[in-house]
């Protein structure tokens, strides 16, 4: 987080749970970035985040982690489809120290 801080990048991660479920998530995570909750779907659905997915041969509409580079002029930069939690923040770091 220190290096996305001097590199003047903010850190924020959406879901559809609860406030009272991300606090809890947050700190057995011991994440230090801020959570929006989104159990509307609003945010989520705007950045096409909720798709169809397929588990053991069964369809559902779930949410699909990914993440969004948005630049200061409220541009989207980059994005990363279906991001895998490990390694992916020094992935996305490398990417903003290339800009």
């Amino acid at each position: 987080m220190k290096k996305f801080t001097a590199l003047q990048t903010a850190v924020i991660g959406c879901s559809a749970d609860s406030v009272e479920a991300q606090a809890k998530f947050k700190a057995k995570h011991n994440l230090n970035f801020p959570l929006l909750s989104d159990p509307d779907f609003e945010v989520i659905e705007a950045y096409g985040a909720r798709r169809m997915k397929r588990f053991l041969g069964k369809s559902y509409l779930g949410i699909v982690r990914m993440t969004f580079w948005i630049a200061p002029d409220g541009n989207i930069r980059k994005i990363w489809d279906k991001a895998q939690s490990k390694g992916h923040a020094e992935e996305v770091l490398a990417a903003v120290e290339q800009k």
